[in-house]
This record gives C-alpha cells, structure tokens and sequence, in this order.
C-alpha cells in the first residue's frame, strides 16, 4: 500500500539531512520532489502544487529544536499536511433511526456487494446491529446470487424480491419487511454501470427520495486513480452523499484517491477495504494512514487488530501452562489461528515502524501457515498434547502425512521447542520481577 510514494518521499526528505537549519533553497528543492512524488501517486495537479505551497508556509521561519533535525521537522510538518488533506480526523458512521437506512452508491466493479457484506458483518460484530442486505441490482442476477452467498457467510439475511425489476419498490418493501423483523439496520446494495450515465443516476436518486437513507456511501475502486476522484464528483453532485468508501487498496501503489478525494468533494473517507475477506474492512484513520505513507507503520491499529482477537480468559489459561512448560502443539495452532483472523500477513507486518522498507519487494504468502498447519494436523492428539514423543519414526510419518520432508518437520519442532522455551523464561522472569519488588516494599 502507497509503497511507490513512500519510496519516493524518503527520498525527496534526504536533501535536508546534514543541514543545520532549514531555508528557502532547501525547502524548493525538498518541495520539488515531494510535489513530483504527488502527481506520480496521480494526485492531481493543483491539489500537489496547494499542499507543496501549505508545507512550504509552515517550513519557513520555523526554528529547529536542538533535538530535531531539519529533516525531522519536514517529516512532521508532511505528515500533518498529509492528515489534514485526507480529512485530518477519522468519522465512523453514526447508526441512527429505526431502522437505521444506509445507501450504497458506486459504478459496477467498484467492490460494492462485497463492502455491503464487509459493512453489514462490522455492524453486527462491533455495534452489535441486526443487519437487513437488500439485493437492489435488478440488472445482474449474478449480484443478486453473489449478495445471498456473503449473506450467509456471515449469518445476514438478505432480501430479494424474484420478478420484481422494480429498485424503488423492493427498497420501500425491504424497510417495511425490516421493521417487521425488529432489524435495525438496513443496508441497501444499488446497481452500478461501466461508466456514468443518466438512467442510473435517476435510478439511485428515485431509491435516496424514496427511502430518505440516514447514510449514503460512494464506494469506489482505488485503483482508478484520478478517475476514481472524478467519479466521486460526478456522484457527490447528484446525490450529496454522506462519505466515502476506498476498496481495493491493497492494489494501489500510487493512493492519488485517497489523497485527493476529500479536496474535491469536501467528504470524509470512511472506511478502507482491503482484500476479499468479509473482515477485511477498516475505519478511514487520516493521521495513521499519513503515518503508514511516510514509512511510520501504523502500531495502533496492529494493537487494536490484536485485542480483537484478545482472549482474556485464553491469555490466563496459556500462561500457566507456559510456565509449567506444558504449552503444546494444540496452542501452537490456536495461536496462529488468532494471527490469521488478524488479516493480510504483509499488511500487519508493515504496521510496524521501519518494516515498510524491509518488506519491500518481498513476497509474503498468504499461505505462509498452511505447510505448518498440515504438519501439525498430521501429529496424533497424544502428539500434539506431548511434544517429547516425536521420536525419528513419527517424524518421518508426519513428514509423509503432511506432505511435506523430515528437515521440514524437523524445523517446526525446533522452532517450537525454541518458541516454548523462551515464552516461559519471560514469564519466569517476570513473575520473579514481580516478587523482587514486591520484597522491596
């Protein structure tokens, strides 16, 4: 994600290191690149030239602190512009009204069923909503089929209405059916087209005047760059909607949406959606997202992501087995389960500060767990519960079951071994921490 533009501004700030103050020829000269690495992200020009010049106001003048050098204190200066220009503070959505109505807008292939289903599932994990899907694509049976199928995945009803190519009226009859259910959320999925037309325009006007929605969202592909921008203006001007909803982001390198969006429309970005999983959906944090851009990486929401998947009750249990030493293999794949509900491996791991530039080029496979996972799945329960019975001849009949080699095999329980051993030195040396201070009162 942006990794094209990070790139490009690590660059741009290298010409202040070394200086001792900052002037105006250093500034241009900064300015120059961070304005060029803009328009390659496919900015727009003007929205490039107005942030190089607010940057350029701030960085003037500006006297260095003895612990900040002037490269630091361009950093921060872009950073906060960059915050600023995608909305500068997160806005989640508001669920009001009984039922709550929430409009999706976008052209076709935008990735708009599938945020319906990613929207529907946050709302009823996270706010605790009851969530009506409404199949409002009269046009492609294949939306209506593909709605039903999320639907289900994650416990939603959907609503569909079979010979009615009526939009406006399977709306109406969804709120009332919703009403009917005491669901309080109703989720509204319209037909797109390739391009921007009058029809459809029409169409999703007469649903927004006929249902009066409390939220309308614009879902858009990322990937379209500066069309994606006028995309949204087009929308914006005939519907007036509430936000905006990024998809595709994993795929964009160059991110000239999001950083153009909010300028153009005066709308907040909402929610990212990143991936095919149903979980992959993030609320729009402006500050973080300038963080991740600038090579920062984005610890709070890696942290957040990780209490989701936090068990209190399951942390107590594993750490008195830790330090009995009777962590098993069972544990070991409980764990990565949790890490895998967690999302992308590479997106997490460039949460963390300094490893944008490291992952770089890097492929991380998704999958990356699945050679352990079939490994371990081969072991037997006793196996699995005691570790010290993998002698040479079970290894190998794993290895076999597994599809997998010795030295494989070999490597996991090494690593587990290692893995176990040094969990229960940290909760050993923490529980003696515990009793030294506890004397020392």
């Amino acid at each position: 994600m942006f990794e094209g533009l990070s790139e490009k501004l690590d660059r741009a700030f290298k010409v202040l290191k070394g200086h001792g103050h900052i002037t105006e020829i250093n500034v241009a000269e900064t300015l120059k690149d961070v304005r060029k690495a803009l328009l390659d992200a496919d900015v727009s020009y003007k929205v490039a030239k107005q942030f190089a010049d607010d940057v350029k106001v701030k960085a003037l003048g500006q006297n260095v602190l003895t612990s900040v050098s002037p490269g630091q204190l361009m950093v921060k200066i872009v950073h906060d512009e960059l915050a600023t220009l995608m909305g500068g503070e997160k806005i989640d959505i508001n669920p009001k009204g009984d039922p709550n109505i929430i409009l999706l807008a976008g052209l076709q292939g935008s990735g708009k069923t599938t945020f319906a289903a990613k929207l529907a599932s946050h709302l009823k994990t996270k706010k605790g909503r009851r969530v009506l899907l409404v199949a409002g694509d009269v046009y492609r049976p294949a939306a209506i089929e593909q709605l039903k199928v999320l639907g289900q995945q994650i416990g939603v009803e959907v609503y569909t209405e079979e010979g009615n190519n009526e939009p406006v009226k399977i709306a109406k009859n969804a709120i009332k059916h919703a009403r009917e259910k005491v669901q309080n959320t109703v989720i509204i999925d319209t037909a797109g087209r390739l391009a921007i037309d009058e029809e459809m325009m029409q169409e999703i006007a007469a649903i927004r005047d006929a249902v009066n929605p409390h939220e309308i969202l614009f879902v858009v592909d990322s990937m379209t760059g500066q069309d994606a921008v006028n995309t949204a203006k087009a929308f914006n001007d005939r519907l007036d909607f509430h936000g905006v909803v990024l998809t595709k982001l994993d795929g964009d390198t160059r991110g000239g949406a999001a950083l153009t969006i909010k300028s153009v429309v005066n709308k907040p970005i909402k929610f990212v959606s990143i991936g095919e999983k149903l979980d992959a959906i993030d609320i729009f944090y402006p500050d973080r997202m300038a963080d991740r851009i600038l090579g920062m990486g984005d610890i709070v929401s890696l942290v957040e992501k990780a209490q989701e998947q936090y068990d209190e009750e399951e942390a107590k249990r594993l750490q008195k087995k830790i330090a009995k030493n009777q962590f098993n293999f069972d544990d070991f794949l409980s764990q990565i389960k949790q890490i895998k509900k967690m999302g992308n491996v590479k997106d997490l791991l460039g949460m963390i500060p300094g490893m944008g530039k490291a992952l770089k080029n890097m492929e991380i496979d998704d999958n990356a767990f699945k050679g352990i996972e079939a490994i371990i799945g081969s072991m037997t329960p006793d196996e699995r519960q005691r570790p010290e019975l993998l002698n040479g001849s079970r290894r190998k009949r794993i290895a076999m079951g597994s599809g997998t080699d010795i030295q494989e095999v070999n490597r996991l329980i090494k690593q587990f071994e290692d893995t176990r051993r040094i969990m229960r030195n940290m909760t050993l040396n923490k529980g003696r921490g515990m009793m030294n201070a506890m004397n020392k009162r």
